[in-house]
């Protein structure tokens, strides 16, 4: 950096109480590190911030200095939109409070927090709000982008639950947004992504829950694939908003209730979760069981916590991510064939591809009520590309590519933002359907530059 620039970051500094970061501190390749270990860029500065009024000032430095903006919350979107060379990383990682009102069943949840903070805090209260399935992942982007993981079938979606947001805008102001104040910028909040603002705080709905609930896996021999998941899709187009059952096709981990010899061989796992009485959940996974001759098989009542976390193994940070993602209304046969024929040949140990059953509480809403509008997304298929080697790029990415190809058939249209890749802009259009014109005219009103530009991004229009 030059003279100048250096001067101008050191009278930053002075009115920032957080902590600025560059290139010449020790931290910086620390913290700028994010989960997906393909992104590797290098912001000019970094601002960790402290609170609304940090933000607040930060977006006035970058726009006194033309410094395009990336927002940092958990670091875990899949595209990286998290960081980009040469500019301003606003990052939220250290704003990490939890507040529960239990008599209300609402919570106040700043933008730094992960899943597991939430978690942690609301289940201390038998209380939970919906959201993902891994427990670093962070409560802003999932939110922002809608949000959907066990409880989501009888609660629905993330984006259904949140009451409330404080919104720093592009051009610097504090907003506060809910269906009774700036209801139109509260509309684009739920599913536009970080186009609109940075949200300071959430205000989330919650509901009682556990704190134990009767969750788990089943894993099958992969020789049983289309008994197995054509049987899935059948029992959960009519199973109980309470129960969530999911489908994973992967190389079986060294999981301790798995025969050694079945350790890295392809298996076709149900994982499953009751939000309810674990008596009557136990009835009603009974013809799971029957679906074929399983491997082995974990299902227990357990903490909702420890079930949030179970996946968190398979998803540390530092691995090579890509995904591909769809939405169903249905699973046809036409699916499941493709999803047996390319989970037959997985390019890494890794790779995984899964199916979340939604539905219930999550297609009550009218496609219009808010930005999100895949209303009619029973089934979101992930293809999980991931691996450690940059030589297995290739291979790991055709594989993805293919696959999702071979099932766009099928699918119902749409897109689940959070899962589009950083190639997949042209995707953005179709992710918001009917709502997207709308998006454009709510861009124009509350960032007519385009400075949130480093996301999914709508254009002013």
């Amino acid at each position: 950096m030059n003279t100048l620039q250096t001067r101008e970051i050191d009278d930053f500094k002075q009115h920032f109480h957080g902590t600025i970061v560059t290139p010449n501190d020790p931290d910086y390749d620390e913290v700028r590190q994010i989960w997906n270990a393909m992104i590797d860029r290098k912001p000019a500065i970094i601002a960790r911030c402290t609170g609304a009024n940090d933000v607040m000032a930060a977006v006035k430095f970058a726009r006194q200095h033309k410094l395009l903006v990336s927002v940092r919350g958990g670091g875990h979107n899949i595209a990286g939109n998290a960081i980009c060379d040469d500019a301003m990383m606003i990052d939220l990682s250290l704003l990490k409070d939890v507040n529960v009102d239990a008599q209300t069943r609402r919570a106040l949840v700043s933008p730094g927090c992960t899943l597991e903070d939430v978690d942690k805090a609301t289940q201390a209260h038998g209380l939970a709000t919906p959201v993902g399935i891994n427990s670093t992942t962070g409560i802003a982007g999932l939110t922002l982008g809608g949000g959907f993981g066990w409880l989501s079938r009888k609660f629905g979606m993330t984006i259904d639950n949140l009451l409330s947001a404080d919104v720093v805008t592009a051009d610097g102001r504090l907003l506060h947004a809910s269906d009774t104040e700036n209801a139109d910028l509260f509309w684009g909040l739920r599913g536009g992504g970080g186009n609109f603002g940075i949200v300071t705080q959430f205000e989330f709905q919650l509901h009682p829950l556990g704190p134990e609930v009767l969750s788990g896996l089943i894993a099958f021999p992969f020789e049983q694939a289309k008994s197995v998941i054509t049987q899935f899709a059948r029992f959960t187009e009519t199973a109980p908003a309470e129960l969530s059952v999911w489908m994973v096709a992967r190389k079986a981990p060294p999981l301790p209730f798995l025969p050694e010899e079945v350790h890295g061989k392809e298996i076709i796992v149900l994982a499953l979760c009751y939000a309810g009485d674990p008596a009557d959940g136990e009835k009603l996974i009974a013809p799971l069981r029957s679906f074929a001759t399983a491997y082995g098989e974990h299902i227990g009542v357990q903490p909702f916590c420890a079930w949030q976390q179970a996946f968190d193994p398979l998803l540390t940070p530092g691995a090579r991510n890509y995904w591909k993602s769809h939405n169903f209304e249905h699973l046809s046969e036409g699916v499941i064939d493709a999803a047996i024929e390319y989970a037959a040949s997985l390019p890494s140990a890794q790779c995984e591809i899964f199916i979340a059953s939604l539905g219930c509480e999550t297609a009550k809403a009218a496609a219009d009520t808010m930005a999100y509008s895949s209303r009619d997304a029973n089934y979101v298929m992930n293809v999980h590309g991931r691996w450690d080697d940059a030589a297995d790029d290739q291979a790991c990415i055709t594989w993805a590519r293919e696959f999702f190809a071979k099932t766009k058939p099928f699918a119902s249209g749409g897109a689940y933002v959070n899962f589009l890749t950083q190639d997949e802009s042209e995707r953005t259009e179709s992710a918001y359907g009917s709502n997207y014109m709308k998006l454009k005219q709510l861009k124009k009103k509350y960032d007519p530059d385009n400075f949130f530009k480093i996301n999914q991004n709508i254009t002013p229009d």
